[in-house]
């Protein structure tokens, strides 16, 4: 793929989220917009977006905790699909957290979506024998 990929700029947020729910990466108890912002406002976080003029097609969310790195909202427009875009999206992810010197990525896909699994497989991602626990701090919305 040969279109540049670089941070998305604080004016795209809104076109990243409409990109993340035409993919259906977003859940009502998740403001998609907040998610960006937030990834955007610190160092260790970025959102990474391929654009063909002013047009999003495809983003990424990363970000490093200090002790692994995590993947979120990789998506790319339906139409931009199969040509190797979510690939480099992985790739410049990877590369970003790399430079922050993260020794791990990791990242979460819902068991019902098995052509996502299949997908990080063919990068060489693994599946880890560990579950994810979690809890509400605050009330679940929707």
């Amino acid at each position: 793929m040969s279109l540049p990929i670089r941070p998305l700029a604080s004016d795209q947020v809104v076109a990243a989220a409409e990109l993340w729910r035409a993919a259906g990466l977003t859940r009502p108890w998740n403001d998609p917009e907040a998610d960006a912002r937030l990834a955007l406002s610190t160092p260790t976080s970025t959102i990474l977006a391929a654009r063909d003029g002013d047009e999003v097609i495809g983003t990424v969310m990363v970000g490093f905790d200090g002790h692994r790195a995590w993947v979120y909202y990789l998506a790319v427009a339906e139409a931009r699909r199969g040509v190797g875009l979510g690939r480099a999206l992985m790739a410049a992810a990877e590369a970003w957290v790399a430079d922050l010197g993260a020794p791990k990525i990791e990242l979460m896909v819902r068991e019902t979506n098995a052509a996502a699994s299949g997908f990080y497989v063919s990068l060489g991602y693994t599946v880890e024998p560990v579950k994810v626990f979690s809890r509400w701090l605050v009330e679940r919305p929707g």
